[in-house]
């Protein structure tokens, strides 16, 4: 029986249209210039209103929960395990970091205790609650500013999953694990990130911050010897 021969090399993770994903493989990493990059955004024409409550901030108003889960795929409705759009009618339970991505980008104001939450609280907050968050984040930004869906990848066993359409729609193509770029990359790790990719059908992805706003993508492919 042939065995399987398992690499990384770097990819290039270019902005998604309307239409397509686009994932060029190359063998070098491709510095990305923000200038140059097509920013593909949805238009929220309000400033929502979200509550921090523990670890989580919930949107209350059910349109507001609406529109914020058909306008990028943030968050869950409570109650509703497969939300369809036109079904939800429940309050919205965002995560920190996506509650965090709306706050910079000022399309939700976050309070606790009926006092207003700043951006600079809610990294703190953030900071408290997940290991390495920075470069967490900065991967989560990085994905979300080049118009991807990105969620928790915690059912996978792996930080986070990338959706092209979104959730319900198509399935997550993309398993992304957060590295330090000072961290060793195992046998033993490729191993099981091969298994957890293959078993699952997705391209398993090391995504390795460089500085405070590039990231290197390193994928892992399989094949027959």
């Amino acid at each position: 029986m042939p065995e399987s021969i398992r690499f990384f090399h770097f990819v290039s993770i270019e902005p998604i249209n309307k239409s397509h994903l686009h994932f060029h493989f190359i063998f070098y990493f491709k510095k990305y210039q923000k200038s140059n990059e097509f920013i593909y955004t949805k238009v929220f024409k309000k400033i929502m209103k979200g509550e921090l409550i523990e670890n989580r901030v919930i949107v209350w108003n059910i349109e507001d929960s609406r529109k914020l889960f058909s306008e990028g795929y943030y968050g869950k409705p409570i109650g509703i395990p497969k939300p369809k759009i036109e079904e939800i009618d429940a309050p919205l339970v965002l995560d920190l970091i996506e509650s965090l991505y709306l706050l910079e980008n000022k399309k939700i104001t976050i309070s606790k205790s009926k006092r207003k939450v700043t951006v600079e609280q809610m990294i703190e907050i953030c900071k408290d609650e997940h290991h390495d968050f920075d470069k967490k984040y900065l991967v989560y930004k990085n994905f979300r500013d080049k118009g991807y869906i990105i969620n928790p990848g915690i059912k996978f066993g792996c930080d986070f999953a990338v959706y092209e359409k979104g959730p319900g729609i198509d399935h997550a193509p993309f398993l992304i694990q957060v590295y330090n770029r000072n961290e060793p990359i195992t046998s033993t790790g490729i191993v099981l990130a091969g298994r957890l990719a293959t078993s699952v059908k997705k391209q398993f992805i090391l995504a390795i911050p460089k500085g405070k706003d590039n990231v290197d993508f390193l994928a892992l492919d399989w094949w027959k010897a």
